[in-house]
């Protein structure tokens, strides 16, 4: 009888268990295969190649993929539902200058989406009422006060990256029209209003449901752009504006897949020509001394635009972006960069709390959570991602105040945390939640607390969580210092941006001997390492001191490592250099 049963392969360089706790794995037979053609056919170099092929693109493709158009890849906005109804009731407005208001929810997404509007109109020569409710008091979304405000005093309103759900809310706008531009996972029923264009309606195909909210906005503003077109009226610019949906998509963690890589890229290059006041002052007072890269939206931009919402005034990130006063652009960039650091000081305190909790109640289960009172609810979600990353597993940590938790949720590829949340809602379990497959929010009773959290984790049991083991990370190949060139690095972005969805390519450097290293802040290293042979590299790592891999390279002792991550251009005083974004090692 033949053993039917498959066998894993073998972990690359035989590295079972990382400093980080993970299992190394490596391209497969066929990708290196597939990679090896793709560069015979396209003449491209084989690290372009290894990227290529993993993403699944032909060598007919592969100019076309290198060079995504956004002409090419933008949907018809009118593919959307509620889509021409929104526009043409936007125009209206401004045509007939009705008074127009904007309600947005307070992260970057949120921001951006209000940015979008806001400048638009501005140069239509038209203003409009921006308002973002504050986190702590006021919670996520419309609310029936500040709705019924709004409508007393505007003729229409225009819910960006929020309202799917708020059917009260909406209803409670009377004299006024609502139209609602988001993203999140829509419900059964929609609120009663005007328009709701959303990718993620229930009655929409998926087609367009990796798109964050300010690109729902945008192609809401393509369309007003046609409409005018016909009417002989020339519009704004809406290619210079791309700089904005960029920040969204990846600071909202949106697939770089379809339309969002074109996006990006197109928005990078509108960013790099610094003629948004906002983004520029934030970008220096960030200390950004390089061309703009993802990875410089997901990790130096967004966190400070978020602070506002998290610990600051609801408003400060949404009005950066709008503005184009350089005066008023420094001041709120200063702001938001001590409210960012205020941020972490918080969230590190309530991220040792909750992983301590989360410890003792077991993380092997479905779903790892925590909730503490007085945690405050600007840096759950941050704190849950935290969990996630070290765990493995769907996290939820909530903030408890007066017998009401409010909390945040981050998932794990392949588990739609969402739709569970978002079902415990309905159930009258929760007060109420919703968000994404990846990421949602929830209020609760605390007198319901472990019942809601006992149900949820049924609920993730059924998608199998509980059975995830310790994440692989997965490997492109392997490269020496000597390889690790500007050019080499420049070709693979080329295939880029990368992010959520679309992952840059990883490389391992084996065997190599680690010359120095040494602690940068609280919890990073910096490390210079290299085969005796070829120049030492340098390599950085976040957050090293948050596992064991800090530690162990802190005392290397001249030991050899495996050493693995992606490859970064480094600028200082003009002069570019290759750098090792270092995520795992093991010893060698």
């Amino acid at each position: 009888m033949t053993d039917q049963t498959t066998t894993p392969a073998p972990a690359f360089l035989g590295v079972e268990t990382s400093l980080t706790g993970r299992r190394w794995v490596g391209p497969g037979i066929e990708a290196v295969r597939a990679s090896e053609a793709l560069s015979q056919q396209t003449n491209l170099p084989m690290a372009v190649c290894q990227v290529l092929a993993r993403r699944g693109v032909e060598a007919s493709e592969a100019a076309i993929f290198l060079a995504p158009a956004l002409r090419d890849l933008l949907p018809d906005p009118r593919s959307l539902r509620d889509m021409e109804t929104a526009a043409t009731r936007f125009l209206l407005a401004v045509k007939s200058r009705q008074r127009i208001a904007v309600f947005a929810d307070y992260d970057v997404d949120g921001g951006s989406s209000a940015a979008l509007l806001l400048v638009w109109l501005r140069q239509m020569g038209r203003d409009a009422t921006l308002y973002i409710p504050d986190r702590i008091d006021e919670g996520y979304g419309p609310n029936n006060e500040a709705m019924a405000e709004l409508a007393a005093n505007h003729d229409l309103i225009i819910c960006v990256d929020c309202g799917t759900l708020s059917h009260d809310p909406i209803a409670a706008a009377k004299g006024a029209d609502v139209i609602v531009l988001d993203h999140h996972l829509g419900g059964e029923t929609l609120p009663d209003c005007l328009a709701v264009v959303n990718p993620n309606r229930q009655d929409e195909d998926g087609a367009l449901a990796h798109l964050c909210a300010a690109a729902v906005v945008f192609l809401m503003l393509v369309e007003a752009g046609r409409q005018l077109r016909e009417d002989q009226v020339k519009g704004p610019d809406l290619m210079a504006m791309l700089d904005l949906v960029a920040l969204a998509t990846v600071a909202d963690v949106a697939p770089l897949i379809g339309v969002n890589r074109a996006f990006v890229r197109q928005g990078l290059k509108v960013m790099a020509r610094r003629a948004r006041v906002g983004i520029s002052a934030l970008s220096d007072i960030a200390r950004m001394d390089t061309a703009p890269a993802a990875y410089h939206l997901g990790f130096m931009l967004g966190p400070r635009i978020n602070a506002g919402g998290r610990v600051g005034k609801a408003d400060l990130g949404a009005r950066l972006l709008a503005t184009d006063d350089p005066h008023e652009a420094a001041a709120l960039s200063e702001r938001l960069d001590a409210l960012n650091t205020e941020r972490r000081e918080v969230e590190n305190a309530v991220r040792a709390a909750a992983l301590a909790q989360a410890e003792d109640r077991g993380t092997d289960g479905a779903l790892v959570w925590a909730a503490g009172k007085g945690w405050h609810p600007g840096v759950v979600g941050i704190v849950a991602a935290r969990l996630k990353e070290a765990t493995g597993r769907p996290a939820v940590v909530i903030g408890l105040d007066d017998g009401i938790g409010k909390g945040s949720g981050r998932s794990v590829t392949g588990i739609d945390l969402g739709a569970c949340i978002q079902k415990l809602s309905t159930q009258g379990v929760l007060i109420k939640g919703g968000g994404h497959k990846m990421a949602a929010g929830l209020t609760v009773q605390e007198d319901k607390l472990e019942e809601a959290m006992a149900q949820l984790t049924a609920l993730l049991e059924k998608q199998g969580a509980h059975l995830l083991g310790p994440s692989d990370l997965r490997l492109d190949g392997m490269l020496m210092p000597g390889a690790a060139s500007v050019e080499l690095t420049e070709a693979v972005e080329s295939a880029g941006p990368f992010g959520a969805g679309a992952s840059a390519p990883r490389y391992v450097f084996a065997d190599m001997r680690i010359f120095s290293a040494r602690r940068v802040g609280e919890t990073h290293i910096k490390v210079s390492f290299g085969d005796g042979h070829s120049p030492r590299l340098d390599a950085i790592c976040f957050g090293a001191f948050d596992s064991a891999l800090g530690p162990a390279l802190e005392a290397h002792g001249g030991a050899h490592f495996h050493l693995a991550g992606r490859l970064d251009i480094n600028t200082w005083r003009g002069r570019q250099t290759v750098q090792l974004r270092l995520e795992d090692a093991a010893r060698a």
